[in-house]
């Protein structure tokens, strides 16, 4: 048997009795984090990361939750459970399950490059690794994000130049914060979609240090702002308070010119809270495990090619990708890099 089996509510641990990242309501969640694909509503008890407390408890509100700090562990019918950094976003982490000398990660979503919101990804020796695949794709090779935060900060000082407001639209939890921690506040004022602030403030409480925001309600009207908005925003009523403006999307898939095509802004912002091509094989072989389960994205090509550098690898078929807006692929032809990648914003 198993220590962790894909059944009809998530991944079950039989001996602990407990589920990761269930997609139905039950006794025991442990959560690798906040985004709605992998944190659902229904489930008796709750498990998280401590610094993904507050954004947990704002996404599901009322629960009875408990909190590990990261490399705390805790067991559950001998199997001993702990939690690790992913690096996806505040809170996010890997889980360690170990039973009887055998011991499993499920990594979540996660990321190696370098986050001042979040906690560095770090990896967790084991046998079996169960992995993401959401951008498993050789195309899909990230730039620093140094690079990516100066190129912002230049369209930012260049629209203000011209008498326009910046709209950079991005999830409204890990992206937005991201990108707010990364710019150079001092270019303009910043103003923040009500959904953007209320996770805002999460993690300020929670000991981020984010630059200033306004909400557009209290913003005297003017131009020159960097507007942090949600995907779903793009084209609403909401956004004519900001005219005139220049749109770019922060996102994984706007490293490809077909996906920026289809969004119809003026950039695109090469951006991602998920491990690129490389950085995907470089944790896999952090890990050790001889064994890999890929979940949600290109799972055949990232599986095909473990099985030819020697490692067992399947594909888990979860329910994960239906709410972190990177976790929603474009059409075929964009994705897979049909159109040409260039560089982005």
């Amino acid at each position: 048997m198993a220590l962790i089996e894909l059944t009809s509510r998530g991944l079950y641990c039989t001996p602990g009795d407990f589920y990761i990242d269930p997609w139905r309501g039950v006794h025991r969640a442990v959560i690798t984090h906040a985004h709605a694909d992998h944190a659902r509503y229904g489930s008796e008890k709750y498990l998280c990361a401590a610094s993904g407390e507050l954004v947990l408890r704002q996404r599901l509100g009322e629960i009875q939750l408990d909190t590990l700090r990261y490399g705390e562990n805790m067991t559950f019918n001998g199997v001993r459970v702990s939690l690790h950094p992913a690096g996806h976003i505040l809170g996010a982490a890997q889980v360690r399950v170990e039973h009887n000398g055998e011991v499993w990660v499920a990594s979540g979503d996660y990321k190696l490059q370098q986050d001042a919101t979040c906690q560095q990804f770090e990896p967790v020796r084991c046998h079996t690794f169960i992995t993401e695949s959401t951008f498993s794709m050789p195309i899909y090779r990230w730039r620093e994000p140094s690079e990516i935060f100066a190129d912002i900060n230049a369209w930012w000082a260049a629209n203000r130049e011209a008498g326009k407001n910046s709209v950079v639209f991005g999830y409204s939890l890990g992206k937005s914060q991201r990108i707010l921690g990364g710019v150079e506040a001092s270019i303009g004022p910043i103003v923040a979609h009500s959904a953007v602030e209320m996770l805002n403030r999460c993690y300020r409480d929670s000991g981020v240090a984010l630059p200033k925001t306004a909400l557009s309600s209290d913003w005297k009207k003017s131009t020159g702002a960097l507007v942090l908005a949600p995907p779903a925003t793009e084209g609403s009523t909401w956004l004519k308070q900001f005219e005139p403006y220049s749109t770019a999307v922060a996102s994984g898939w706007m490293h490809v010119r077909g996906a920026r095509r289809q969004r119809a802004v003026d950039r695109g912002c090469g951006l991602s809270d998920h491990v690129d091509w490389p950085d995907v094989l470089n944790a896999i072989h952090a890990t050790g495990a001889t064994r890999v389960l890929a979940t949600h994205g290109f799972t055949d090509v990232l599986t095909r090619t473990l099985r030819e550098r020697g490692l067992s690898a399947d594909v888990l078929a979860t329910d994960y990708g239906s709410d972190d807006d990177e976790t929603t692929t474009p059409t075929t032809a964009a994705a897979t890099g049909a159109v040409t990648a260039e560089p982005t914003v």
